[in-house]
């Protein structure tokens, strides 16, 4: 349970900071606290979303990590981050990622975060 804590604590900030930085992902909410709401729904989703689907894409897309030596995974990670756009959509939550090149340089920033979040945080069980 710590480690579902602290995973979803880490994609939080690091979605957090990907809003920040990069004003065609947006959160909006009426007040702080609806922001807070729905930025931890969000960290959910994505954590879903990395856990069950980004696994089988990463299966299937096998040969272009070899082809690309790993580079694709830039692709997955925009690919992962636009589709919890798309599901937050569905869950009438109010964030959005605009265009797939927004996605990737949101990916490698949500990459990063979370790396470093993760060295922070504790995490044993």
């Amino acid at each position: 349970m710590k480690h579902f804590l602290v995973k979803t604590i880490a994609n939080a900030a690091a979605l957090a900071v990907a809003i920040w930085l990069l004003k065609d992902i947006t959160l909006t909410g009426e007040n702080t606290g609806r922001k807070i709401l729905t930025l931890i729904l969000v960290a959910l989703i994505f954590g879903l979303v990395n856990f069950i689907v980004k696994p089988v894409v990463k299966l299937l897309s096998l040969p272009l990590f070899i082809l690309t030596l790993g580079l694709i995974t830039l692709v997955v990670n925009a690919l992962m981050l636009l589709l919890t756009s798309w599901l937050a959509g569905k869950a009438d939550l109010a964030f959005h990622v605009n265009g797939f090149w927004t996605a990737v340089l949101g990916g490698v920033i949500v990459s990063v975060v979370s790396w470093a979040m993760h060295v922070i945080l504790p995490d044993e069980d």
